[in-house]
């Protein structure tokens, strides 16, 4: 027999857990100066677990072509992505409306 979710009860193959989990999530993502003048681009208002965060800080280091780390619940990538961040966090599964660029 299949394993089966602890949240919802469906087997892992059907689970949905994942998925609403993204919908409900208020991303914000803004820019940050350090030091010497380096910009980082900070994502804040991810729930998920530590694997899962940085499953998704290393997808999108990948597209963005950039280095980052995970720090808490925030992912910190090295550069101004403001522009593209929003495309790549759709493309991941998270619906355009929960994301705010500042």
């Amino acid at each position: 027999m299949s394993d089966v979710c602890e949240v919802c009860g469906l087997p892992k193959d059907l689970c949905m857990c994942s998925t609403i989990s993204k919908e409900k999530q208020q991303i914000r993502v803004e820019r940050d100066k350090r030091r010497y003048g380096k910009i980082i681009t900070v994502i804040t208002g991810l729930d998920a677990k530590s694997d899962e965060i940085k499953k998704i800080a290393k997808q999108l280091k990948s597209a963005l072509a950039c280095g980052g780390t995970v720090k808490g619940n925030n992912i910190e990538l090295q550069g101004n992505h403001s522009g593209h961040i929003k495309a790549a966090l759709i493309k991941l599964g998270f619906p355009e409306a929960s994301i705010n660029v500042v």
